[in-house]
């Protein structure tokens, strides 16, 4: 099973999951996690090939929503979700595939389609970092900006590294092989009838209204807002706005 850090006990409402984005980990969500696990039990994972899970030659999103479906199962049967970009996928083929799982869906700047960009770059800078001569996370930041890698980046990638290993927690040759995958969504026919909430940064361009059929055909339901000065990391950039219209759209 995915490894997970879990926050509160919250027996009186459906547990909430968090999914992360690439190259995340559950640790990134803690400040949001411990605040949202007043009103009920949350449990952020490490997706597959990232954090303390395990290492898999797959990264398909098929894969990534069973391995949700097996956290979900292991506390109860039945969740709230909550993924970003990469987990916001995951998240949605889970309810697609599994809808009796999921009671309310809350899907982070990222919508149901292929996205024509390559994040391979950000893996080719992390793979040319000389982790040998890493002491301390400043040091592998000072070789990623030497590559451009911008300060947000360089703090958000270096969260991924195991320092008394020498090593990187992420899974770096497979999320190269399979970024095709990543960066698409698979042919999926199944409907999610129930509370589905799209949000996104106003700044970000990850979810446009050509988006809107797309994600109408799937979750007919669904709901959307924009936090403003927020762009695709949209949790980090406005904490507390985020915060707020998650816990506004779970207790609706």
């Amino acid at each position: 099973m995915l490894n997970t850090i879990i926050h509160g006990s919250g027996p009186d409402a459906p547990p909430l999951i968090i999914a992360h984005g690439l190259y995340g980990s559950a640790r990134n969500w803690g400040v949001i996690a411990k605040r949202l696990s007043d009103e009920r039990q949350v449990i952020a994972v490490d997706m597959r090939n990232h954090g303390n899970s395990g290492w898999t030659e797959s990264h398909s999103y098929p894969d990534m929503a069973s391995d949700l479906s097996e956290v979900i199962d292991a506390y109860g049967g039945t969740a709230d979700v909550l993924g970003h970009s990469m987990g916001g996928k995951a998240a949605m083929v889970l309810a697609l595939t599994r809808p009796g799982q999921v009671r309310r869906l809350i899907v982070a700047d990222i919508a149901p389609v292929a996205y024509s960009h390559s994040q391979l770059p950000q893996i080719a800078k992390m793979k040319a970092v000389d982790l040998s001569v890493v002491r301390k996370r400043s040091d592998a930041a000072d070789q990623l900006a030497a590559q451009g890698v911008e300060p947000a980046l360089q703090s958000f990638f270096t969260q991924s590294l195991d320092l008394s290993e020498g090593r990187w927690l992420l899974n770096l040759d497979v999320l190269a092989a399979e970024m095709p995958h990543i960066m698409g969504f698979p042919e999926i026919s199944g409907r999610f009838e129930d509370p589905v909430f799209f949000l996104t940064g106003a700044d970000s361009d990850y979810v446009t209204a050509e988006d809107r059929p797309a994600i109408r055909a799937r979750f007919p339901a669904a709901r959307f807002a924009r936090l403003k000065n927020a762009g695709h990391w949209l949790h980090a950039d406005k904490p507390r706005e985020f915060e707020a219209a998650v816990r506004a759209f779970l207790n609706a």
